[in-house]
C-alpha cells in the first residue's frame, strides 16, 4: 500500500507541475505576441508618420528644384521633365537593387522576433 500512495502523491505532483508549466508557457506566448505586435505596430506608425513627412518635404523640393532647372535652362517645362527623369532614374536603381532592401529588413526584423 505504501508503494501505491507513494505513485499517487508523485503522480498528483506531476500533474501540478504539468499545469503549473502549461500555465507558464501560455502566458510567455501572450507576452511574447503583445511584444510583437506592439514592436510592429509602433513600426508601422513612426514609418507612417516619418514617411508622411518626408514625402511632402520632397514634393516641395522636387517643385523647387524644377523651377530652379527651368529657369536656368530658360523653360520651365524642360525644368519640369528634368526633376521626373532624375526620379525615374532613382526609382529604376531601387526597382533592381529590391531583393537588398527586402534582405535587409528580413535580416532586422528576424532579430526581433526570434529574439
Amino acid at each position: 500500500m505504501n508503494i501505491f500512495e507513494s505513485v499517487s502523491k508523485s503522480t498528483g505532483k506531476m500533474s501540478d507541475s504539468g499545469e503549473t508549466y502549461i500555465k507558464k508557457t501560455q502566458e510567455y506566448y501572450t507576452l511574447k505576441v503583445f511584444q510583437q505586435l506592439t514592436i510592429s505596430a509602433s513600426l508601422i506608425a513612426k514609418a507612417l508618420i516619418i514617411g508622411g513627412l518626408l514625402l511632402i518635404v520632397l514634393f516641395f523640393l522636387a517643385f523647387a528644384a524644377a523651377m530652379a532647372l527651368g529657369n536656368i535652362l530658360n523653360n520651365i517645362a524642360l525644368g519640369y521633365v528634368s526633376v521626373a527623369g532624375i526620379f525615374l532614374l532613382f526609382t529604376a536603381i531601387i526597382y533592381f537593387n529590391r531583393h537588398l532592401i527586402s534582405n535587409k529588413i528580413i535580416k532586422t526584423l528576424s532579430h526581433k522576433f526570434f529574439d
